[in-house]
Formats: structure tokens, C-alpha cells, sequence
């Protein structure tokens, strides 16, 4: 026996059982389980051996992607560097941002036009012809293995592309294709529906259904109408969508995000969200993968409330994702900066450090979607903070309309009746960055490069994996190009979507230029973060009251450190008020400071450290 069918009989007999039971709970059919073990034994052993190797070391030290050298980057193959033998070519640059998790934004082939930004999904398991192949992908795989860099990708769950063999089939009447979606040929069962499931997108996608008037049916279509809802009821959905991951797997994938989970088991009369039947799917996945590729992270994507998004961990005993996106921290933080108020973040981060340490969040300032103002209005309001104008003024804060803001950007999804809004812009743009070399106000500019390192300081001190997103370690600027393009002027989230400057990242060494300010100032934190074990993911981590709503302290400590990590969210000196024994060390200076009533400058932050007798 080889030792890939040796290492696959273990790990399926570990997990054997309990599979099966939930399986046969969810679809009670024992042929299809039967195949699915099958297929799941050919892409184990068709399995690289250099993955294998990479899956056995990894089970050797299961908490790999847990310590403080994590630091992920995301970014757009085609802005990033043309395609994928261009990123390829670009990972000694990425080595020298220091990341070592490079995470691909949708690359598989979807519709021109009809693709919301790669998540309309026609084909698993080809790669968009502009960005290259599979070939293409594998080869970038191995490199990056090479380097101790990992790669990640989105993996859509929920639906696909109307472009997709199954859709095109459905639309043919097949009725072997139709019942992988949702078809009615009734309208009063879509009716039923809509009364109890929300609506994402009422502006500009509204309803959940689209009416096929060709063919005669309604067919589900949670965000867009050419993105076509999976029916999980179906087992023949569920087994081929895993051999579509396990797929992916194969080609070398490290960590793979799964988009709009919390969607994909639907049933009459509920809101079609988070029910029980999506955590016992993602069980199984985590199940599978551990069986075939164990090696293989599940990132999982949440866009809700801390409540409805923890249980997508599971339970230490039965785990379901190994990290999550740390959404609605990244809101607050916006929110933060606007109201110069950090009462909310600190409540927030509270209740992340109260999480079991199995718990890993993946923290960021921005990714490549639109910032949506879905905050704990219920205790804002406690602060006299109330919904519809709190909104109003975060959205007019970010587009410049106060004249002691700095931040440039733009509305998405701006809805007139509602006045509700999300916004998009890049980190250095919100920042005030833009709006400074625009004025050429030099005390200005300093302070917005002040700003963007705080917020980085703050997101590296948090607890979990920090995610960069390309060109905001050079400080890249919105891109207002996109208007120029009939098929994204209609889309605002591409301002922060430009392609990278090349010509910028030439500038990273040259003393003085906002690019060597915030990429040396980035490589700091980066490095410091990287040589303390405080940083490591179990370490303890609480937020510090130092009396002022205007300054966030994190405390980090471990059996021999105590940091203590301070950041002013107002342009203005404000002191932290608090009178810590003994003498720390200044991280980024190595200067000795006495933490006793601090006074921080606008924007500023402070890392700090002593080690424990």
C-alpha cells in the first residue's frame, strides 16, 4: 500500500462516522455517499506528493498558520501584475513587503460584464484565458511553496454564473440541471419566499428571484440575476461542489475562502440565512478536507454580526472554519476614525479576545469590497449615536464634505428614499492622503502618513492574522479611471480597485517620499511584530482603559512580556491616563519611557514593551 492510500485510510477513518451520520441526516442516500468517498480517495492519492509532503508536514504542526510571521496581502492578479506568470515574477516584491499568504482575488472564468467582480462563476475549473491556466496557477503554486508562501483563493458556494453547463442546461428544461437551483413555475412560491427572506442588494439588485420569461420559471437569484442559487437539497449539488474544491485543492491551494456561506441552505419560510443545515455542510467540508488535504485552510467569509458569525467555527471538539474574516471589526474601525471614538471598537474587541484561542480571526482595513456601515446601532444610540444620521455623517465624513476631514471617496449602493449608503475608497485616501499632495499641504500629508501607520499598528496588534491589501503599502491613491469604462463606471467599489503602480513601489527606498515613509514604517512594524512572541496567536489579549474615548490600548503578555500598544484616533494631543510600574521600551524608537499619564500626538501610536521578572 502507498503511503497516500496508507495516510487516506487513517484520516477517513477518523472521521468515517460522524460524516456519514450527518450526510445521511441531510440527504439519507447512501449511493451518493458511497461515490463521494470514492472520489474523495482519487483526489488523495492523485494528490502532488510534493503537497502530500506539504499536508503531512502541516499535521505535524497544526498551528503553522497561527504565529506572528502570518501576514497575508490581497490583491488582483490582472491589476497586480497582468497575470499569473506576472505574479509569478513579482513574488521577490512581495517578499520584501514581508508577506508570505498572497491572496488571489477571484481568477476563474466568469462573464465579461456579468461576473460582480469574479463571483458569477461559470467554469471551477478553468482560469479566466486574460490571467492565464490551471498550468499557469500550479506553477505559481509551487513557487510560492517554495518562498514558505501560501496561497489563497474564493471558492463561491452559493451560486453560479446563469453562463455556468448547469445553468445553460437548466435553461434548456433539463430537469436533471433544474433541480441543482431553484426553479418555480408558480410565481406565489417566489412570493412566499420574499416575504421572510431580505433582500442584499434592494437598489440595484432588488428581489430574490428573476423571472426567465424565455422558459417560463422564476429562478432564485439571492444577488444578482445572473448569479443562479445552488439547491444544497440536492446531494448531486453538495458532491459536486466538494469535487470542485477538492479540485482546486489539488492545484495548490493553501487557504480557500468560502464566499457567502451563510446563504446557501435555503428553506420556505425563514430568512434563508444561518440555518442549521449550512453548519452541518461546512462541517463536512472541514471533514472532507482533512481526509484528503489536511493541509488545506478554510477561510470563511461572514458578513454579519459577531453572534451570527462565531458559530462558523464550531466547537473546539467539532470545528468548522479555521478563521473567519473579522468584518465588523473593520466597519468600527472606520466608524472610529470618523467620530474620533473608540467606545464601540473597544466593546467589540472585547468580546473577539473573550473567544476560545482556537478562534482565529483575520484582520484587515480594507478589502476589495465596499465598507458597509453595519454597526451596533442599539449601543450606539447609548451615546447618542442614532441610525440614519449616525450613517449620514460617516458617508459624509468619507467623501469630504466636513472641512476637517480629509478623506476622499465616493457612495456605493447610494440608496435616495433611505439615505443609506456604503463607501469605498482606498486605506490612503481615506486617510487624507489624496486631499493633502491635491492641496500640497505638507503638515497635512504628515499627519495622513501618521494615520495610515497608526491604523496598520493597530490592525498588527489585534489578535489574529493581519491581511494587507495591495497598493496600500505604498499608499496608493484612488483610481478614477474606472469611469472611463462602460462595464465598471457604474460600480464605485473599482476606485479602490486601480491597478498597481509599479512606479510608486520604485519610490519604497527614497528617503522622504510618502511611499518610503509608509513602507519603511510598515517593514518596522512587520519586523518587530514578527521577532516578539507576544504577537503569537495565544498569547493573552485585552483591551487597556486608559480614560480618554479617543485612545484604543491593547494590552498583549505572555509568561515573559507585557506590551501595552496605544493609538489616538483624534487629530489632536490627548493623553492616556494611566501610571504602569516600572520602565518599558519604546518598540520603534528602543528608546525608555515611563508609561505615566502618556500624552500621544494626533494620530499617533505607541508600541511598548518590558519583559516580566
Amino acid at each position: 500500500m502507498g503511503k497516500a492510500q496508507e495516510r487516506f485510510k487513517e484520516r477517513l477513518a477518523v472521521h468515517h462516522d460522524e460524516l456519514r451520520w450527518l450526510y445521511m441526516e441531510l440527504y439519507d442516500n447512501s449511493d451518493m455517499f458511497a461515490e463521494l468517498c470514492d472520489t474523495m480517495h482519487e483526489y488523495a492519492v492523485g494528490r502532488d506528493e510534493d503537497l502530500q509532503e506539504l499536508d503531512h508536514k502541516r499535521e505535524q504542526d497544526p498551528d503553522w498558520y497561527r504565529k506572528n510571521d502570518m501576514l497575508g496581502m490581497m490583491l488582483y492578479i490582472d491589476n497586480f501584475a497582468g497575470n499569473l506568470k506576472g505574479v509569478k515574477e513579482k513574488l521577490d516584491y512581495l517578499s520584501s513587503c514581508q508577506v508570505n499568504c498572497i491572496h488571489l482575488m477571484p481568477f476563474l472564468e466568469t462573464p465579461k460584464g456579468r461576473s460582480d467582480g469574479g463571483y458569477a462563476v461559470a467554469d471551477f475549473r478553468k482560469v479566466q484565458p486574460e490571467l492565464g491556466t490551471m498550468d499557469d496557477l500550479v506553477e505559481l503554486s509551487k513557487a510560492c511553496h517554495k518562498k514558505g508562501m501560501s496561497l489563497c483563493m474564493d471558492f463561491v458556494m452559493n451560486h453560479t454564473s446563469e453562463d455556468h453547463e448547469w445553468a445553460k442546461k437548466a435553461r434548456e428544461k433539463d430537469g436533471e440541471y433544474m433541480s441543482r437551483y431553484f426553479f418555480y413555475d408558480d410565481p406565489s412560491i417566489p412570493q412566499q419566499y420574499d416575504q421572510t427572506v431580505p433582500q442584499v442588494f434592494p437598489t440595484t439588485a432588488p428581489g430574490n428571484f428573476t423571472y426567465l420569461e424565455e422558459i417560463g420559471y422564476h429562478v432564485m437569484t439571492t444577488f444578482y440575476p445572473y448569479q443562479w442559487d445552488l439547491n444544497y437539497r440536492n446531494p448531486r449539488v453538495f458532491n459536486e461542489m466538494m469535487y470542485n474544491f477538492l479540485y482546486l485543492a489539488n492545484q495548490g491551494m493553501d487557504v480557500i475562502r468560502i464566499d457567502a456561506v451563510p446563504y446557501i441552505w435555503k428553506e420556505l419560510g425563514t430568512q434563508c440565512r444561518n440555518l442549521p443545515q449550512v453548519h452541518t455542510i461546512v462541517r463536512m467540508m472541514r471533514m472532507i478536507s482533512e481526509i484528503v488535504c489536511p493541509g488545506v485552510l478554510l477561510l470563511g467569509e461572514v458578513v454579519m454580526e459577531p453572534e451570527k458569525v462565531v458559530p462558523y467555527f464550531g466547537t473546539v471538539e467539532k470545528p468548522e472554519c479555521h478563521m473567519l474574516y473579522n468584518v465588523t471589526t473593520m466597519a468600527t474601525t472606520w466608524h472610529s476614525v470618523a467620530s474620533r471614538d473608540i467606545r464601540l471598537l473597544k466593546k467589540q474587541m472585547d468580546i473577539v479576545n473573550g473567544l476560545p484561542k482556537d478562534y482565529l480571526f483575520l484582520n484587515y482595513l480594507r478589502c476589495h469590497d465596499d465598507i458597509g456601515w453595519g454597526l451596533d446601532y442599539k449601543t450606539l444610540e447609548e451615546w447618542g449615536m442614532y441610525e440614519v444620521s449616525h450613517k449620514r455623517f460617516l458617508n459624509d465624513y468619507f467623501t469630504g464634505k466636513f472641512e476637517y476631514s480629509g478623506s476622499r471617496g465616493e457612495l456605493y449602493n447610494d440608496d435616495p428614499v433611505t439615505q443609506d449608503a456604503r463607501f469605498c475608497g482606498t486605506t490612503a485616501s481615506m486617510c487624507g492622503v489624496e486631499s493633502a499632495i491635491y492641496e500640497r499641504d505638507e503638515p497635512k500629508l504628515t499627519d495622513a502618513i501618521k494615520l495610515v501607520l497608526t491604523l496598520h499598528a493597530y490592525m498588527f496588534t489585534q489578535s489574529g492574522i493581519p491581511m494587507l491589501y495591495s497598493g496600500d503599502e505604498i499608499g496608493q491613491l484612488n483610481d478614477y479611471q474606472y469611469k472611463e469604462e462602460e462595464d465598471k463606471r457604474v460600480d464605485s467599489r473599482y476606485i479602490h480597485r486601480g491597478k498597481f503602480q509599479w512606479n510608486l513601489a520604485e519610490l519604497n527606498e527614497k528617503e522622504g517620499t510618502v511611499q518610503e515613509q509608509i513602507f519603511s514604517g510598515l517593514s518596522k512594524l512587520e519586523k518587530i511584530r514578527k521577532e516578539r512572541d507576544v504577537f503569537m496567536s495565544d498569547a493573552a489579549v485585552y483591551t487597556y482603559d486608559v480614560k480618554d474615548v479617543s485612545i484604543l490600548g491593547i494590552l498583549r503578555e505572555n509568561e515573559s512580556e507585557r506590551f501595552i500598544g496605544l493609538f489616538n484616533f483624534h487629530n489632536e494631543p490627548r493623553t492616556a491616563w494611566m501610571d504602569e510600574p516600572g520602565v518599558y521600551t519604546n518598540l520603534m524608537t528602543g528608546e525608555e519611557i515611563t508609561m505615566r499619564d502618556v500624552v500621544l500626538a494626533g494620530h499617533d501610536f505607541l508600541w511598548v514593551s518590558k519583559k516580566k521578572e
